[in-house]
């Protein structure tokens, strides 16, 4: 038996001591009895390790020295024993004392101790520093404060989040203002209510968020829909949201409203596209001059040599047939170089003050005659309107252009439409067209033809395009008309839709100078009689050996003595170191001299000397010194010889005076 005893006695001491080191093992932590007071009974090394007690120090003593003088003053550490004991157990956080006077913050739990038979014996108490804990999540929510303060104070950018279904769980003031939603009308329901009917027919929004879940991340740009149903361009950012586990819980969404952005970068885009559009056809433009001016080089020399031909060959009818088909030909080649002018915008254009009432009245019989009797002809042009500053026979031309245009577009039949109203209005007027506050006639004739495809409106005044059939045009028409009407100050705008016709706007400056309203002119007293042009000697100049040698036949053959050359500037030794010459013909374009520059230096020496100035650009720099006139090629003698006759006119009036 008491071996028996022994033996028991043994293992609870054994019990007991493996208790004792397990509970001194634990540093973490405070762990040490109390008597039914409240005394210190025990002590392990966890409660040494954070209240900077030994054992020998602190047992006995009562439990309250670890409370704060405020939590003492109400008694706290009793009533913790009291509630312990009455309900089994107590728990509390708060601040606690180390032995240097540190406060730290705690986690304390009191359990009571009682015997088999429920005596109460103590109480069990476990203390643990948690001041790290609870400063990090001070820190956490401070930072969770600023987070939130500072998503809610940025108004420029729609932040807010979703779940993964994309219904909204929050919402912030830029959501709000810049969608137009309070935070009540929205949370819980699906962000696809922002996108456009489109974009959700097409699954956008289950798309987007798709993209964010597979790739992380989803950015794009786009139309969104504001509460009142107005539309704002949107950059859209979605980022997918994970847990510890790396298992996406959400996505994040920020939206910024960049409408004036993305409007400016349209309008830069329009911009640059009609800066590279106006550098390509001022390219084609000069091409198509030079081209120009070569070929009425060329048609110069033709169609003076069958003048001069013509009329020394013997009657012959089959010979004067061809040689007439052959010069209608070269009168054809001159009227496309007139075209391609015209487009080049390096032709003569005589602007006056135009009536366009009476212009488009006088031409109404004609334009009735072209199109045929199955196009209705309207036209509503006021009869006070202001008068606009062109060029009469080329806007006439443009006109004329425009409907045969339209009769193509309307094979079966329709409606041509000629008006005009006046533009004073800067925001109405063309954005090329805004200057100076000058006030516009917008001349405009529509039909309701066929019409044109985007595509093709974009390259209808492109030069020599064309959807006609071969033969039918030389699509330099509407080119004509764009480079006739920005050579006088205008502008032409093509609008058209397929199956709605087509609608050409003629942008005209109004000539601020003249009026409806304009008497008749006063009879001009008869003009002073010329001499007949009599017998001179002329020096003919142009550096092409073909047309020099044109027109020196056709000046022999109108009884003049012709000196000649190609070199201008040995053209000017003559005219300086010479004997006295009569007249002077010359072309305009040569290397090192023009011909205005020649006449200029001839001046010195012939202030009144009558000057024929011959050209294939009918680029007229009117030279302000003496008699001139100008004559474009290709001409005929009998041009040449009306030149002439001109210039020596105007030589004796001058004269005279």
């Amino acid at each position: 038996m008491q071996s028996r005893m022994d033996a028991l006695d043994n293992r609870l001491a054994m019990a007991e001591g493996r208790y004792r080191l397990l509970i001194d093992a634990i540093t973490d932590y405070a762990i040490y009895m109390l008597d039914v007071e409240g005394r210190v009974s025990s002590w392990n090394t966890g409660a040494e390790r954070f209240k900077g007690y030994r054992a020998e120090e602190i047992l006995g003593s009562h439990f309250s020295r670890f409370y704060t003088p405020e939590d003492r003053a109400i008694g706290l550490p009793d009533r913790a024993l009291r509630i312990a004991e009455r309900e089994g157990r107590f728990e509390t956080e708060g601040w606690r004392l180390r032995k240097n006077g540190e406060r730290f913050w705690v986690n304390a739990v009191v359990d009571p101790i009682r015997s088999p038979e429920g005596q109460l014996l103590g109480f069990a108490k476990i203390t643990r520093d948690l001041t790290e804990k609870r400063k990090i999540e001070a820190e956490l929510r401070m930072s969770e404060s600023q987070f939130q303060v500072l998503v809610n104070g940025v108004t420029d950018y729609a932040i807010y989040m979703l779940d993964m279904n994309g219904a909204i769980t929050s919402w912030n003031y830029g959501a709000e203002r810049i969608k137009g939603y309070r935070r009540e009308e929205v949370l819980g329901t699906n962000f696809a209510r922002f996108y456009t009917p489109e974009d959700v027919g097409i699954g956008a929004p289950r798309r987007a968020l798709n993209t964010a879940r597979r790739t992380g991340r989803f950015e794009t740009e786009g139309w969104r829909v504001r509460k009142d149903g107005t539309r704002f361009w949107a950059s859209v950012v979605i980022d997918a949201l994970h847990d510890e586990t790396g298992s996406v819980i959400g996505f994040a969404k920020v939206t910024r409203d960049i409408t004036e952005k993305h409007e400016a970068r349209r309008a830069l885009d329009k911009a640059r596209e009609e800066l590279f559009q106006a550098q390509k056809m001022e390219a084609v433009g000069r091409l198509t001059g030079g081209i120009a001016h070569d070929f009425n080089n060329l048609l110069m020399a033709i169609t003076g040599s069958l003048e001069l031909l013509k009329r020394h060959l013997p009657e012959d009818p089959k010979a004067r047939r061809l040689i007439n088909n052959a010069l209608e030909g070269a009168q054809r080649g001159a009227a496309l170089t007139r075209q391609m002018l015209a487009f080049s915008r390096k032709q003569e254009l005589n602007l006056t003050a135009v009536d366009l009432h009476h212009l488009v009245g006088d031409m109404l019989e004609l334009i009735e005659r072209s199109l045929g009797p199955s196009i209705t002809v309207e036209t509503a042009i006021a009869e006070d309107l202001p008068r606009v500053r062109s060029d009469a026979n080329q806007l006439a031309s443009a006109l004329l252009n425009l409907a045969v245009n339209a009769r193509d577009a309307m094979p079966a039949g329709g409606r041509l439409k000629i008006t005009a109203r006046r533009i004073a209005s800067d925001e109405e007027r063309p954005a090329m067209l805004a200057r100076n506050g000058t006030d516009l006639l917008c001349l405009s004739v529509s039909d309701n033809g066929a019409g044109m495809d985007p595509d093709t409106l974009s390259k209808a005044v492109t030069p020599f395009f064309t959807t006609k059939e071969v033969g039918k045009g030389t699509g330099l028409g509407l080119s004509m008309v764009q480079g006739f009407l920005e050579q006088s100050g205008g502008r032409l705008e093509l609008h058209s839709q397929p199956g709605y016709g087509t609608r050409a706007d003629l942008w005209l400056p109004v000539d601020e100078d003249h009026h409806p309203a304009a008497l008749p002119a006063e009879p001009e007293e008869a003009p002073v009689m010329a001499e007949p042009v009599r017998r001179m000697r002329v020096l003919a100049v142009d550096d092409d050996s073909l047309v020099l040698l044109s027109t020196v036949m056709m000046l022999e053959g109108l009884g003049h003595v012709v000196e000649h050359t190609h070199l201008p500037e040995k053209a000017l030794g003559r005219l300086i170191g010479g004997d006295p010459i009569d007249l002077l013909v010359t072309d305009q374009s040569m290397p090192k001299l023009t011909g205005t520059q020649l006449i200029e230096a001839a001046r010195h020496r012939y202030p009144a000397l009558p000057a024929v100035i011959v050209t294939g650009y009918s680029d007229l720099s009117k030279c302000g010194m003496g008699p001139v006139v100008w004559l474009a090629k290709p001409f005929t003698e009998k041009d040449l010889a009306r030149a002439i006759e001109d210039v020596v006119t105007d030589a004796f009036a001058t004269i005279r005076r």
